[in-house]
């Protein structure tokens, strides 16, 4: 988070506690921005030492002499941006077992999926506890981090001032242009423009090269764009690589690349034991709706609402909310989305305690019966199904742009996006 803006309590905090108690080492990981040094400052700062290795001197030290550094810097430590010395990690490994007796004694933070984790699973394991941060989720925002999913508690009418301000169009795409990043979240249109940009610059140059060598970064930038172009759709990387003139092996490491460094998500065709053949290509989503708004051009909330991009917004809005939620719990997210060779589909299908919780997302803002039909189709032919071990599928949900919770009748809720 930026300097001079106050801290946002994070669904995480009491995760991270409960990790640093149990294991000797906890990593949190996440994309840059995401609040992750703010969040272990205001968590650990008081009974760990910080030390940043952005530093070129301080990473120096790290690389040269691992052994002096750790001398220097005795746990209990935070250890921010560690993938930047990711040999360090073995020397942590030997600091750790000299008093493996003692918990949260390295409290560490990464922005790298692919190269950080590879580390810590070869030197850490069984010693580390891995958690993600991501941006902000709508609950964190509106200040009640706690607050359960719907399928979990029944949804209440009330919010918190900030949440049913969203619940008016203006202010709702407002913030799904700006996005969840803290150091945004409350910003003007001209600060998260500049922001945005810086970002996504930032990005391409370091973050990229890190992960794996771009040779043509603007091809790269390109190749973004059109990928974010297609948020909320089936990923197909072949039309992708014959649009750029790129092979195919090279898009599937820049789709690599993404995904490692949490800019993406990838949801897949949910499987059952039925009949029906179903799609086996993934949906691709970006993980925060500021950078894919401002990828793909959109700069007033007006044209984003009405063009023809709003539908997949609000999706992509909904699935980094249940993402984010999950992860922010310290729980894996366990979803798909539904599509039969026919056309019957659900966007998406979260799966909670071995129950299937269909939702579909609309951005409309009026709730209409209709809505839910994918959502029918679904519950028919997954509850024909003749497996006993399938999960229970529950009645669903119509996630939309408008301001109130509906019936739309066989027990399906619309439910306004702010109240997710």
């Amino acid at each position: 988070m930026e300097a001079g803006i106050h801290y946002i309590p994070r669904t995480i905090e009491p995760v991270l506690q409960a990790a640093a108690g149990e294991f000797p080492a906890v990593v949190l990981t996440g994309p840059r921005q995401a609040g992750k040094t703010t969040t272990l400052k205001h968590l650990f700062g008081a009974t760990h030492d910080y030390v940043s290795l952005e530093a070129p001197d301080t990473r120096e030290l790290a690389t040269a002499d691992p052994r002096a550094f750790l001398r220097l810097h005795k746990p209990p430590v935070i250890l921010d941006e560690v993938q930047q010395t990711p040999d360090l990690l073995a020397y942590v490994q030997e600091a750790i077992d000299e008093h493996r007796e003692r918990n949260g004694q390295f409290v560490m933070s990464g922005s790298q999926n692919l190269l950080l984790l590879q580390h810590v699973s070869e030197s850490l394991a069984g010693r580390a506890s891995v958690l993600r941060l991501l941006p902000l989720t709508l609950r964190e925002w509106g200040g009640v981090p706690s607050r359960p999913l719907p399928w979990q508690h029944p949804p209440q009418s009330s919010a918190p001032p900030q949440l049913t301000e969203l619940t008016e169009p203006d202010a709702l795409w407002r913030y799904l242009l700006r996005g969840g990043f803290p150091g945004i979240a409350s910003s003007g249109q001209e600060s998260w423009l500049r922001w945005h940009q810086s970002y996504v610059q930032t990005y391409l140059e370091r973050d990229v090269r890190a992960v794996r060598q771009v040779g043509d970064l603007q091809t790269f930038q390109t190749f973004v764009r059109l990928v974010a172009a297609r948020s909320a759709q089936l990923l197909n990387m072949t039309g992708l690589a014959n649009e750029l003139g790129l092979s195919l092996n090279t898009v599937k490491a820049w789709i690599s690349v993404l995904h490692a460094s949490y800019q993406i998500a990838l949801l897949q065709p949910y499987h059952a034991n039925v009949s029906k053949r179903l799609t086996r290509h993934p949906k691709l989503y970006f993980t925060d709706t500021g950078t894919l708004c401002y990828l793909v051009g959109l700069r007033d909330p007006l044209h984003a609402m009405r063009g023809p991009m709003a539908g997949a917004i609000v999706e992509t809005a909904v699935v980094a909310e249940l993402l984010k939620t999950y992860l922010h719990r310290g729980e894996e997210p366990r979803l798909w989305f539904w599509r039969t060779a026919r056309g019957s589909e659900v966007d998406i299908v979260v799966e909670d305690q071995m129950e299937l919780h269909p939702v579909e997302v609309k951005a409309a803002a009026t709730p209409r019966p209709g809505m839910a039909n994918g959502i029918r189709a679904m519950r028919r032919t997954l509850l024909g199904a003749t497996n006993a071990r399938a999960p229970v599928v529950r009645p669903g949900w119509v996630v939309y742009t408008g301001r109130s919770v509906a019936a739309l009748g066989d027990d399906v809720v619309a439910l306004p996006l702010p109240l997710l």
